[in-house]
């Protein structure tokens, strides 16, 4: 009887109680509110008015308007008020809006060649480092390569070397090569120092896909490159999508290099945003509309690619 009762009474080791449950669940949503709500704020402050946003107390409750973005997407100029009552009568809603402030549109501003600028170098970065990574921990895995191990030891300590060390090296680089302030020379900048990342990253997942697989395939009359295409690559799909993330986050934030070698053609979000100057001073809700602006592609190919994601990140922790 005493053995039943113990039996009985015993809590699992894996099922956790619904008190654990409900604390850790209380726990997670109270940091996932701690964490989304400066996100919140910058989509509220984007539309905001001037004196809204610099409002103390902060205004939580206010009269939305589009502002903030009409400022981030054009050059406004301010003129007397008899110079805009002789013009003709405003064609959109943004030119009304504008002249209720006394102020004239110029034309457009820079912030969609600097938009498409982080798009090119983000996503052309991470393509690239994403790719060689591929090839290289292929070959790491699956190959005899001499001293590999002191091979990606030198490949990961890359990555611990902070930016600063290397500025001013790179900087005399790419003046001598013609590569500063170039698309190009960012892309190349950014793939280099991703590629570390990659090749650590992939090279566990491909090490967890049997060699059985591949063998089959070579039997069969498969060569090493179509083995690689048709049977490795689709199982490591959920390892290149987590790759794919953590280059592209890094490469769609990074701010000293692009504040170092860039300047006006090649410039990106990350060091044009700061400088985004209203009337006055620093005009927060265009701020707060570009920064708004600048979250929505890493926000949607995270996403897109959460599934595989979560996949690759638990990827070989449970072993059958």
């Amino acid at each position: 009887m005493t053995a039943v009762l113990a039996k009985s009474t015993a809590h699992s080791i894996v099922e956790a109680s619904p008190r654990s449950k409900a604390v850790a669940g209380g726990l997670v949503i109270l940091y996932a509110v701690i964490t989304i709500l400066p996100l919140l704020w910058i989509v509220a402050t984007a539309f905001k008015s001037q004196s809204d946003a610099i409002a103390y107390p902060p205004k939580v409750i206010f009269e939305p308007t589009l502002e903030g973005y009409v400022n981030l997407f054009t050059v406004r100029t301010r003129q007397t008020p008899d110079f805009i009552a002789k013009l003709p009568p405003p064609e959109t809603w943004y030119d009304k809006l504008v002249r209720q402030r006394d102020m004239v549109i110029a034309g457009p501003s820079k912030v969609v060649p600097r938009f498409v600028n982080s798009l090119i170098i983000g996503f052309g970065s991470t393509f690239l480092a994403v790719f060689l990574g591929t090839l290289a921990a292929y070959a790491f895995s699956r190959f005899r390569i001499p001293l590999a191990d002191d091979l990606l030891f030198f490949i990961l300590s890359t990555r611990m070397m902070p930016p600063v060390a290397v500025a001013i090296p790179i900087y005399l680089m790419y003046r001598q090569l013609n590569l500063t302030d170039t698309r190009l020379g960012m892309i190349l900048l950014y793939t280099a120092v991703n590629v570390s990342l990659a090749v650590w990253l992939l090279k566990g997942f491909i090490d967890e896909i049997p060699r059985e697989y591949e063998e089959a395939a070579l039997v069969d009359g498969y060569t090493r490159l179509q083995a690689l295409r048709k049977v490795v690559l689709p199982q490591a799909v959920t390892g290149i999508a987590a790759t794919a993330i953590f280059c592209l986050i890094f490469s769609w934030n990074e701010y000293a290099f692009a504040v170092l070698l860039t300047s006006g053609e090649a410039q990106t979000m990350p060091p044009f945003i700061p400088f985004i100057i209203g009337e006055g001073g620093q005009d927060w809700p265009a701020v707060a509309a570009a920064t708004t602006l600048f979250v929505v592609p890493i926000v949607l190919f995270t996403v897109l690619l959460r599934k595989h994601l979560l996949r690759g990140i638990t990827f070989g922790a449970v072993r059958k």
